[in-house]
């Protein structure tokens, strides 16, 4: 993969796909480590020389976090970055060309929401997405692109795979970091290795599960969340809550069983008893309260295993940690990841938002990326970085 250094930047015109998806807390955008980031890749262009226009978006057409308007989001790279990043309400249209034409050196523009435009996000080829409205609107304008978020890069839409195949391409210094990180948990690693899974998305996990296991590179499967929950059904327990509750996840038990012999799975867990934590050993089920975190004793022995390891991997949260009293699953375990001398390397989502949350130090690598990561980690090959050559 080309990178940034392989370009001379000064007066050429730099398109850049960044992932600006962030919380949105009462109608107001929330900063987080995804801005930070970025916001160093596109200081570090524009103070080259270039002229940069940034791509981005935040939700999806029809969901709660969806905003078309990202003015919010220029604003706050415009704090990072330490200079105005100009907000221009259009896509490809006549105002977008019209003040891309007028830019001048070291000056930086955000477009609006890519997911505005209905061909971004079509199922089509790379090809095809580079012969749209879209990217025909744009190519034109640029030097070069510049792809800098792994996140999106399972995604096949046009302004991550599109313009990749039509003008000189690289990795910013995100994705450059990000497969550094990643690299570490790919190929020979130290062990033991340790894989700490829990959150409600336990499919995502199976074939990164699969993949170690079969290539004898996992020791142990630390489980919390759903995952915690199948394997002990698996086993027999009986929770107290319907399993239906577990929807799609429970036709799940059959193939993991055949990766039991990894997990490590809670000796208890915490209820919600009336808005309180009680914690209750694994023989005390079923139960008709609630579960919403792991308990002490399962902290305990997650964290000497932790302690332990050469290499470590999380994704997902232990709990529902933005509940008052059922955090502790999740902020122990990060912060025994944080002190452990093994190299640590924590997914991102729920686990990203929880590093920033109880500002957990010493890990080694923490990605920006949730399902591209579980994605790429499970062998998928990812649309965003085969454009790239990667």
């Amino acid at each position: 993969m080309k990178t940034l250094d392989d370009f001379k930047l000064k007066g050429k015109r730099v398109l850049i796909r960044i992932d600006l998806n962030a919380s949105i807390i009462n109608e107001k955008v929330q900063n987080s480590l995804r801005f930070k980031e970025h916001a160093k890749t596109i200081k570090g262009l524009s103070g080259k020389g270039g002229r940069i226009v940034v791509l981005g978006h935040q939700g999806k057409k029809g969901s709660k976090d969806y905003l078309e308007n990202l003015e919010q989001h220029a604003k706050i790279l415009s704090r990072l970055i330490g200079k105005k990043v100009k907000y221009v309400d259009d896509l490809f249209g006549k105002q977008a060309v019209g003040d891309i034409e007028g830019m001048k050196d070291c000056e930086i523009i955000l477009l609006k929401n890519v997911r505005s435009f209905r061909g971004e996000v079509e199922n089509i080829s790379a090809l095809k997405h580079s012969q749209g409205k879209f990217v025909k609107s744009l190519k034109r304008y640029f030097d070069l692109f510049v792809q800098d978020a792994l996140s999106i890069c399972h995604r096949n839409h046009a302004s991550v795979v599109g313009f990749a195949k039509v003008l000189p391409s690289c990795g910013g210094r995100v994705l450059e970091k990000e497969l550094e990180g990643i690299g570490k948990v790919e190929g020979k690693i130290k062990k033991p290795f340790v894989l700490v899974l829990g959150g409600r998305k336990t499919e995502d996990y199976l074939e990164v599960i699969k993949k170690y296991v079969k290539e004898g590179k996992v020791d142990y499967i630390l489980t919390t969340g759903f995952l915690s929950f199948l394997g002990h059904i698996s086993k027999g327990v009986d929770f107290g809550f319907k399993n239906k509750a577990l929807g799609n996840e429970l036709k799940l038990i059959s193939k993991l069983r055949k990766f039991e012999s990894k997990f490590v799975l809670p000796v208890d867990f915490a209820v919600d008893v009336k808005g309180g934590r009680k914690e209750l050993k694994i023989e005390e089920f079923p139960s008709k309260y609630d579960v919403l975190d792991i308990g002490s004793e399962s902290i305990r022995q997650y964290a000497k295993i932790i302690k332990n390891a050469k290499t470590i991997f999380v994704k997902g949260s232990a709990g529902n940690y933005e509940k008052r009293g059922f955090e502790k699953g999740t902020k122990m375990i990060l912060k025994e990841v944080g002190k452990s001398k093994g190299f640590s390397l924590v997914g991102g989502g729920d686990t990203l938002t929880g590093v920033e949350k109880y500002k957990i130090k010493g890990i080694n690598h923490v990605s920006l990326s949730g399902g591209a990561l579980l994605k790429y980690l499970g062998g998928e090959k990812l649309p965003g970085l085969e454009v790239l050559n990667v």
